[in-house]
């Protein structure tokens, strides 16, 4: 079968001028932090923990954004078997939401754990970039016709995305908390977390295979079930993170308090997604039921 190149108009659109730059400024993010010099830090393990959750952000998006870009230039994507419209989106709007957490976490690591480089704050800026280029490819991907998004581009698929980033944010919290020795009060919400991100990734394995017709139950009772699970799991998972917050600061260890205030954002943010995923889940149950 001959290889399909683009024709020459395709290399001036938007989505392939953002996706080149998704792929270069995500490059020059983790070529600069990996240039960094290691300021040796005394008793803290934290900004390395931290330093790979980013590392591996900025070199998986960019692994898999230049894989997508390069077959979506030779037209390759149509034998693959997966939905290649709902992988771009995927992609596209987990990987923005990533690159924020890295642009947050990297300055907040240099700021308050090592001493500013030169080339900290350039990397800060090309991370700063990065994100606005997959907002970029998200805005463009949205925009266009409904068929041409895919379920992904719902509002449903989206908030599936926001969820398996929340659960991907509480891994490298959790590898510091057990670091710290922390009680059951982190072992439950890591257990909890962890079968949140299972229900996610087969969600999302799912949705990108179009396996949702070979479903034992409906697919669309399948993910209320999810959304249902996780609602209630998070909903544990918050009050512990509240209850870990007061005991803190009764005690007067405020040394973890900042990373348990971040544990507690991320844990409230998801499980509104799950919440509002649920109501979606419902209204669609009772809208095919109606018909």
């Amino acid at each position: 079968m001959p290889v399909i190149v683009l024709e020459a108009r395709d290399f001036t659109s938007p989505l392939f001028l953002v996706r080149t730059w998704e792929v270069l400024s995500s490059c020059t993010t983790f070529s600069l932090v990996a240039s960094l010099e290691h300021h040796p830090v005394s008793n803290v393990s934290l900004p390395n923990t931290f330093r790979v959750f980013c590392m591996f952000t900025w070199c998986f998006f960019f692994t898999l954004t230049l894989l997508i870009h390069i077959l979506s230039v030779i037209q390759f994507h149509s034998l693959i078997p997966i939905s290649w419209k709902n992988l771009t989106m995927t992609v596209a709007v987990l990987g923005a939401l990533m690159c924020l957490s890295a642009s947050v976490v990297f300055p907040w690591i240099i700021i308050n754990h090592q001493r500013p480089s030169p080339h900290s704050v350039p990397a800060a800026v090309a991370s700063c970039l990065t994100f606005l280029a997959y907002t970029s490819e998200s805005y463009v991907l949205c925009s266009q016709a409904h068929e041409q998004r895919g379920y992904m581009g719902s509002m449903p698929g989206l908030l599936k995305i926001l969820q398996l980033w929340g659960g991907c944010q509480m891994v490298p919290l959790f590898a510091e908390a057990v670091r710290n020795g922390e009680s059951w009060q982190q072992w439950v919400p890591g257990f909890l977390y962890g079968v949140c991100v299972l229900m996610s990734l087969v969600t999302m394995v799912v949705i990108l295979g179009d396996f949702a017709g070979q479903c034992l139950l409906p697919f669309d009772r399948f993910l209320a079930a999810f959304s249902l699970i996780g609602v209630l799991l998070y909903m544990v998972a918050t009050v512990i993170c509240f209850t870990k917050i007061l005991q803190l600061r009764e005690k007067g260890h405020l040394d973890n308090l900042d990373l348990v205030v971040i544990e507690t954002v991320v844990a409230s943010i998801t499980l509104l997604a799950y919440t509002v995923d649920l109501a979606f889940a419902i209204k669609l149950l009772c809208d095919r039921n109606h018909t």
